[in-house]
């Protein structure tokens, strides 16, 4: 079986895609047994500056350093379960010493399997505002939409005043809703989470639509091809890799 790595951009993201990996895979093959795996975590506190300095160059070399620390590991194709990385990893080009799985891409072969054909993304502003979902998304023949910028920014203040610090106020979450149910009143009929924290927000029960949480999504797509139900990845970076 093929070793997948785990590229963490950050803790939360990546502890809950390990945890996903190993359960799911657990709970398939019996015994306690999964396909192996490895993950790399370089702080983020070693390239905030090059975030916050919008060098995404040294953000790159960053992440494609994890990159191959997972090859020299023995992984043969590595998923990355945080959105706001992908933002880097579309920009460095077919360099990367590793294959891997867009978490766009994941999140838009969830979606098309379902039937599904005009998504609603919600994440931080970085997300919400980007090509990132539009792009990957659109190549499945999928439109997405967006909150309204009031919304977008009331969001991406709440996640990261309240979800990243575990904490999620009933206000919070009542209105998240309503956000959900405005993306149903365009015409979506799905929305997407693209942040690791935003299921501290809304349980699918509580969704007015179906909800792809695209960590999960993610996690689930790396067992698929641990376990030979897909084939290995070709994507290697850059925004126009393996669309399809």
């Amino acid at each position: 079986m093929p070793h997948a790595g785990i590229l963490a951009a950050n803790p939360d993201g990546a502890a809950q895609c390990f945890l996903r990996y190993c359960r799911a895979g657990a709970a398939e093959l019996g015994g306690h047994t999964y396909p192996d795996v490895s993950l790399d975590y370089i702080g983020f506190g070693h390239h905030l500056r090059a975030w916050q300095a919008g060098d995404l160059d040294t953000v790159g070399a960053y992440l494609a350093r994890s990159v191959a620390r997972l090859a020299a590991s023995g992984a043969e194709f590595f998923v990355c379960p945080d959105n706001t990385a992908h933002l880097v990893l579309d920009e460095i080009g077919p360099e990367l010493p590793l294959p891997g799985i867009h978490i766009a891409q994941a999140v838009a072969t969830t979606a098309r399997a379902a039937g599904h054909r005009r998504v609603g993304v919600l994440g931080t502003a970085f997300i919400t505002g980007s090509a990132l979902y539009p792009t990957w998304l659109g190549a499945d023949g999928i439109e997405v939409e967006t909150p309204a910028p009031p919304d977008a920014e009331r969001l991406d203040g709440i996640i990261f005043g309240e979800l990243v610090d575990g904490i999620a106020s009933e206000a919070s979450r009542a209105w998240f809703v309503e956000v959900v149910r405005g993306l149903a009143a365009r015409g979506c009929d799905a929305v997407a989470l693209a942040s690791t924290e935003l299921p501290l927000l809304l349980a699918p029960d509580d969704s007015p639509l179906p909800v792809i949480d695209s960590t999960v999504v993610l996690a689930d797509r790396a067992l698929d091809t641990a376990l030979g139900r897909s084939s290995l990845p070709t994507w290697r970076g850059g925004r126009h890799g393996d669309l399809r």
